[in-house]
């Protein structure tokens, strides 16, 4: 790729992401209700359920906040594919595809808009969460590298939906992504210890992305958490790293495919 076309492929992607950020001013109150979600499960797994659970070090609102930041990035795949989704349901990625736009510029732009929502919520939660008495204890740099690690999950979750979104007939199709993602994100050592689970259920939360992540947050948070008996456990870090690469490698060649290849 030259010069002059990765030039004109980042202004096309830069243009796609200032027009979805644009939706989104025009439409607050959908913005306003994601914002909201995670208030809600924030405080009613603080309040709610944190009464009546054990949790590792005894605090369950710090155990539970790192659990909760990952399941929301995997949950937001939900609100990827149901925008592309509809996209392509009405024509609008055929108006895309009509244009001298980069083939990788509209679902690049879609990652990058998706990604400041993340961010948003991040930060919403980690307010909410400061307000119910969690915190983290190893330094603000340590914090940070923890939500870069949340948000790298999310980039790569991102590509995934976008496939999926390009894939299906319409943005009625969500309820195949939650049948798909909420066992997934619920599969995982968030809320459960995957000692607990049968062997060989265990051994698939312990693979599971986003057990990785939740871990490696705890850590860098210096937040309890479940004792690590595994090799998964023992390199969440390296695993929390890899995985979303290898999500990325695997589902961003696949969106891009799928976009050149509409009929």
């Amino acid at each position: 790729m030259s010069a002059a076309t990765l030039r004109w492929t980042v202004l096309d992607a830069w243009t796609m992401t200032v027009r979805e950020l644009e939706r989104r001013v025009r439409r607050p109150g959908a913005l306003i209700a994601a914002l909201a979600f995670p208030i809600m499960v924030v405080l009613m797994m603080g309040y709610l359920f944190g009464g009546q659970m054990d949790a590792p070090g005894g605090n369950y609102r710090e155990f539970i906040m790192p659990g909760m930041f990952a399941l929301t990035m995997a949950f937001g795949l939900e609100g990827t594919f149901t925008a592309i989704a509809a996209d392509a349901s009405r024509g609008i990625t055929d108006r895309f595809r009509a244009l001298p736009l980069s083939a990788s510029a509209p679902v690049a732009g879609r990652c990058a808009a998706d990604l400041v929502d993340a961010a948003l919520g991040l930060a919403v939660m980690a307010l909410c969460g400061l307000a119910i008495g969690w915190n983290w204890h190893d330094g603000a740099v340590r914090a940070l590298a923890a939500f870069g690690l949340l948000l790298l999950l999310r980039a790569s979750l991102v590509w995934a939906g976008v496939w999926l979104g390009l894939v299906a007939r319409g943005p009625e199709s969500v309820m195949v992504i939650q049948v798909l993602v909420w066992p997934v994100g619920f599969l995982s050592s968030a809320m459960v210890d995957p000692s607990t689970m049968p062997g060989w259920l265990g051994a698939i939360a312990e693979w599971n992305p986003l057990s990785a992540t939740v871990t490696a947050c705890r850590d860098l948070f210096g937040q309890p958490g479940w004792e690590a008996h595994s090799w998964p456990g023992r390199h969440a870090l390296a695993l929390a790293l890899a995985w979303p690469l290898v999500i990325t490698a695997v589902s961003l060649p696949m969106a891009v495919r799928r976009y050149r290849r509409l009929s």
